[in-house]
Parts: C-alpha cells; sequence; structure tokens
C-alpha cells in the first residue's frame, strides 16, 4: 500500500483545489481519499508538504508509430524500428506525467500487449488500429503520380484505404476483433495527405453509418479526422462520437454538437504550431505545411465556438517527428490563449476519461479509481505552462499504483 499525504487536491472534477488532502492506495487503485488523516499499518508514505496531487494526465490524439510525417518512408520502416520509436515516444509521454493516451491511427494489439507485459515502458494505451480513409482521401498517402504496380490497396502504418459500406463493415470488424477500443474514419481533407484539399467531404454517409452500427456492436465508438465546418456537422447526425482536431466549427455546429450529449471535440493545437515552426524538420512536403496557414486561428475560434455553447472539449496533441514529441505538453500553453486553466485541466482529465468510455476509472482522484497520479510542484490554475517542466516541476508521477518516477522520497 502507499500513502500520500497532505495533497492540495485537483480531483479531476471541482472547480477549486482541496487542500490538506490524503489519499490511500492498494495494488492499482485508489482505496480511500480524505481530508483528515488516514491510519494505515505498513503502508509506505510520501508526505506532498502541501503540493498539487491531480489525476494523470490523458492524451486522446497521440500517435505511437511517428518518427516522421514523411508518409513514404514511414511505411517502408523497418518494422523493428518502427516499434523502438513507439518504444520511446511512449516511455517519453509517461514520464511527462500522460499515464493514459490513445492512438487514434497507427496503434495496435502488440504496443499494447507489450506495455501490459512490462516489455515497454508507457502509459495506459488505447488503439484504433489503422484508420479508416476512402481512396483519395486524407488516409491515401500516395503521391498523385503513383500507381500500385500489382493493383494492390494501399494500406500503411498509419491508414487503409476502404471503399463501400460492406468493406467499412468488413475492415471495422477486422480492427474491433484485434483488441481497438475505437474505430477511426477520415471525413475532410487533410495536411499530411497529397491529394485531397482540406474542404473535401470524404466517405457516403452509408459508409460512415456501416462503422458507427459495427463500433456500437462492440459498444465502442467512432472517432472521426475533421476539419470542417460540415465534416463536424455529419458528426453529429450520424452518431461519430469524437470530431478529431475540430477545426473549423462555426457557433451554429458547435450548438449542434451540444446538444448531443455523447459528442466529443478534441483540438489539437500542439501540431499546428510544431508544423508552423518546426515544419522543415518533421519530414512533411513544403506543400503540405502550406494547407496550416490559418488553421491555428480557425482552431482557437472553433474552441472558443464550443465552449460558449457547452460541448464537451477534449486534448490532443497529434505530434509527429522523432524530435518533436516534447512539444506534447505544449498544449497547455497553446489552449490558454483562449481557455480557463480549469477547463483545460478537465480536457486532460476527465473528459477525456469520459470521452475514452473510462469515467470514473481514469482522469479523477476518488476511490475506486485507477491510481494514475502526478504530482507538481506549481499549481497549474496560475501557471499552466508547468507541464513543459515537467523534469523539474512534476516531481512524482504513478501509474496504476506503481512510482513511475519519484522525486520526493518515500517512507514505511
Amino acid at each position: 500500500m502507499l500513502l500520500l499525504k497532505n495533497a492540495l487536491l485537483f480531483d479531476g472534477v471541482a472547480d477549486d483545489l482541496m487542500d490538506g488532502i490524503h489519499v490511500l492506495i492498494e495494488a492499482s487503485r485508489i482505496v480511500e481519499v480524505s481530508a483528515v488523516p488516514i491510519q494505515s499499518a505498513g503502508a509506505d508514505v510520501i508526505d506532498l508538504g502541501g503540493r498539487v496531487l491531480m489525476p494523470g494526465l490523458i492524451d486522446a490524439h497521440f500517435h505511437a508509430y511517428s518518427p516522421t510525417f514523411d508518409m513514404h518512408a514511414l511505411d517502408t520502416m523497418p518494422k523493428p524500428l518502427l516499434a523502438s520509436y513507439a518504444a520511446t515516444f511512449l516511455r517519453g509521454a509517461l514520464q511527462r506525467g500522460f499515464t493514459t493516451v490513445r492512438d487514434p491511427g497507427g496503434g495496435d494489439i502488440g504496443l499494447s500487449l507489450a506495455i501490459q507485459k512490462g516489455l515497454i515502458d508507457g502509459p495506459r494505451f488505447l488503439f484504433g488500429g489503422r484508420a479508416l480513409s476512402q481512396t483519395g482521401g486524407h488516409g491515401d498517402m500516395r503521391p498523385p503520380h503513383e500507381d500500385a504496380p500489382c493493383g494492390c490497396t494501399y494500406s500503411g502504418v498509419i491508414c487503409q484505404l476502404v471503399d463501400g459500406a460492406d468493406q467499412v463493415r468488413r475492415v471495422a470488424r477486422e480492427e474491433l476483433r484485434r483488441g481497438a477500443s475505437h474505430i477511426k474514419v477520415m471525413l475532410s481533407g487533410g495536411v499530411a495527405s497529397p491529394s485531397d484539399p482540406l474542404w473535401m467531404a470524404q466517405f457516403t454517409d452509408d459508409e460512415l453509418r456501416a462503422a458507427v452500427a459495427e463500433a456500437d456492436r462492440r459498444q465502442k465508438y467512432v472517432a472521426a479526422h475533421c476539419h470542417t465546418d460540415d465534416a463536424a456537422q455529419r458528426c453529429t447526425r450520424l452518431g461519430i462520437r469524437s470530431i478529431e482536431h475540430a477545426t473549423r466549427i462555426s457557433h451554429e455546429t458547435a450548438r449542434m454538437i451540444a446538444t448531443t450529449p455523447n459528442t466529443y471535440t478534441v483540438p489539437t493545437l500542439a501540431v499546428l504550431h510544431q508544423l508552423v515552426d518546426h515544419g522543415e524538420r518533421t519530414g512533411m512536403t513544403a506543400a503540405s505545411v502550406a494547407k496550416v496557414d490559418g488553421l491555428i486561428a480557425d482552431m482557437l475560434s472553433s474552441i472558443e465556438a464550443c465552449r460558449q455553447a457547452g460541448v464537451k472539449i477534449g486534448f490532443g496533441t497529434d505530434i509527429f517527428g522523432e524530435p518533436d514529441h516534447h512539444l506534447q505538453s505544449r498544449e497547455f500553453r497553446h489552449r490558454a490563449a483562449v481557455d480557463r486553466p480549469i477547463d483545460i485541466l478537465r480536457s486532460a482529465t476527465s473528459v477525456n476519461a469520459e470521452l475514452l468510455q473510462m469515467q470514473d476509472e481514469i482522469g479523477v482522484v476518488r476511490a475506486g479509481a485507477f491510481a494514475d497520479l502526478i504530482v507538481l510542484d506549481t499549481n497549474p490554475l496560475t501557471d499552466i505552462t508547468c507541464f513543459e517542466r515537467w523534469a523539474s516541476a512534476m516531481p512524482i508521477v504513478i501509474s496504476s499504483g506503481r512510482i513511475v518516477r519519484n522525486q520526493i522520497g518515500l517512507w514505511s
């Protein structure tokens, strides 16, 4: 057992931090949260001395197989090398306090099992398998001049091509069989893909209904790559739960989303700033980087519209590129341009937990939840950028009751 004493607690939900809180952990779970001292003979004790204790962070848009935005290089990379990159990125995310990540494109059962077996030191890993794209859509990474000499259908590390409702149904069933927590579909054009403009509508309604129906049968859900207002409206009409990027959402569409209780948006500002600031080193082509122009302002406006309408806003980052994964923690800073710190914290904890269908299990500090916890030397309500200084400002990371890092010390 482990006893954390004298915490200033953000429980993942409340507006205010609670002082003088004590938390008892047994195995992987929190068993007691109390405002009075907890007596537990034999427990290891860490006195937090008034430091901030909060749920571990959740990144709902994290790509483990992401050493480069050069999709040809990614698709042809030797699999052991690709897995080694993934192990490095997952370990880094956990060290930065992200105790759960969702991989909506590429992540697979192999990585999940490697983490569960302790072969990779990483966060709880929820994956969707390879995302589904129509031919010529956002997941079709072939340059326009390229033909498949054998007539084969393109299938890469991140995405696979499917056309027609029957094929969508078959591929969705296969990804769910392999343990996917969700199905990812591409509803609009994107930045990395070479042949589709950002405004392009993708998949027919029948194809999308097939994906939603198959996910529903497994009590899972569909997440959608979605840059346009029209694509966001289609999500609300067709039962898609997770609107990824949510880049251009009008006030009218935000109000539509807010009336659909099981629909969430997941903005991803960090990757846009990465491409603006470091596009030349990401492997992204100049033509793709040019697509980012104006998207940061659009996404900030969308966040404001969604917040005003009462939309449930999650938290994601979408970083690619070997040297840039530390930029994951910059998402807090970027969101703060339009969002309150308390709302950003909830997005990265309890709101994301609901989105991932793990409410009351992660993203909160309460009895019965997994003991996914971080400790901060700085109050994030007054300095939301403290997550960027994780090595010095985050002395403790606990994942499912396991102490990942402890710079304070403990005693029995």
